[in-house]
């Protein structure tokens, strides 16, 4: 949510973004809307304040014995008008209101311009994709081969779209996501939280998937509640409507929740494996942070999701979003992308983006720099750190073996009980 002073004083600036995002917002309406409102507005400050120095000459020359009558029946007439502007007021501040809800974030200045994810930039790499002698196979191949996933029967409880780990596949997938946990916690100063995994409208709102992407989430009508899509809504809502006190900022909250998406479109049943499904587990951070640290934090954040890969010793490289690939609510974006040798493909297996304040106006966050100063809206950031399955596939992919069986990195067997490798059972 923009500051609606902002939004009226930069009417410029606020096209040029929306523009550059690519979004459909009429943004003609709602300076039509303001300018009406605003004109109103000024009409019946005015009446009120001739109806308060009418009332003061009434009183008076009631007092004094003079026949107020003929002012009495005008401010009847004033009265009336100002009843009649305040109701067309709160119409117009309310079409004003939904209509600046579908305003996106405007980009940063230092987002590239473009359309689509084909005018993203590369902006660093690590590792080489490794150079294997065998033809490498995809993920689903190993999996089923090693017993790690049912792609068979895991449709049978939910439909298309949805994982059944098996044995050491549940187990690797649990490792993967204590040991990620653990790792932002004891090296990076994050608290670990465990969020609900049902959402109010409220909260989506807040972080920005409400209006735009109703559409994708899964939707519990008799509550009018929902199945939580990334955990940065329900981490990032914890503080909504919060004043935080002094030396409370900067905030860090790493959490593992399950994320459910509709995925809506014939995309999601094209895609072999667990590139693209209905339900995923992955690990969130969440930064709140003063306003002026923001891009700081940002890149530390990138840092600590790039710790995750390279210890698990999957190559990726970082993509920054132009502005027409960007979400509605972010600012500035990195997308990290990691190889997947089984499929020949980059796999995004997390975003780390910076909000700067227009989460925490949605939310109704602010903070204050000290005892009794005026509240401030803080700058929100989150990333995947990391996100799973995609991550779950490239490794596999990454560290399989030629004899089939898959290698475990390090940094994970002692979430394993050492286990080094994932053989084929002989």
């Amino acid at each position: 949510m923009h500051d609606p002073k902002f939004l009226r004083a930069h009417r410029e600036r606020v096209e040029t973004g929306v523009a550059l995002k690519g979004m459909a917002v009429d943004l003609k309406r709602f300076y039509d809307l303001e300018e009406r409102r605003l004109a109103l507005l000024h009409e019946t400050e005015q009446l009120k304040a001739r109806r308060n120095a009418a009332s003061e000459e009434i009183a008076r020359r009631k007092k004094s014995g003079e026949d107020a009558a003929r002012d009495i029946a005008e401010m009847r007439e004033v009265g009336d008008r100002i009843k009649a502007l305040d109701a067309e007021l709160r119409k117009l501040q309310q079409e004003s209101d939904a209509l600046a809800a579908w305003i996106p974030n405007l980009p940063h200045a230092s987002v590239p311009p473009g359309r689509d994810a084909a005018q993203n930039q590369q902006v660093r790499t690590w590792g080489e994709p490794r150079d294997f002698d065998f033809e490498p196979r995809p993920h689903w191949e190993i999996a089923t081969r090693l017993g790690l996933l049912d792609f068979e029967r895991a449709p049978k409880i939910s439909g298309s779209g949805f994982l059944l780990f098996t044995g050491l596949g549940a187990r690797l997938e649990r490792a993967l996501i204590g040991f990620m946990l653990d790792y932002h916690v004891r090296h990076h100063g994050y608290i670990e939280v465990s969020p609900p995994h049902l959402v109010r409208r409220q909260a989506l709102f807040g972080t920005g998937q409400l209006p735009k992407l109703e559409a994708d989430m899964y939707h519990v009508g008799e509550d009018d509640l929902f199945l939580n899509p990334t955990a940065e809504v329900p981490v990032t809502n914890i503080y909504r409507e919060e004043i935080l006190e002094p030396g409370q900022l900067p905030i860090y909250r790493t959490a593992h929740c399950a994320s459910y998406r509709r995925e809506a479109g014939a995309y999601g049943k094209e895609t072999r494996g667990m590139v693209r499904v209905h339900q995923f587990d992955k690990v969130e951070l969440v930064k709140i942070v003063a306003p002026e640290t923001s891009y700081d934090e940002h890149e530390t954040l990138a840092r600590e999701v790039s710790a995750i890969f390279e210890v698990l010793e999957l190559p990726y490289r970082v993509m920054l979003l132009c502005s027409g690939d960007l979400s509605f609510a972010a600012a500035k974006c990195y997308d990290f992308e990691v190889w997947s040798p089984g499929t020949k493909q980059w796999l995004e297996c997390s975003s780390c983006s910076n909000f700067e304040d227009f989460q925490a106006r949605r939310i109704d966050l602010r903070f204050r720099r000290e005892r009794g100063a005026k509240a401030e809206h803080p700058h929100t950031l989150n990333a995947s750190g990391v996100a799973l399955p995609r991550t779950f596939a490239a490794l596999l992919e990454t560290h399989q073996t030629a004899d089939g069986g898959v290698r475990i990195p390090p940094a994970l067997r002692p979430y394993l009980d050492g286990l080094e490798e994932i053989a084929l059972p002989t």
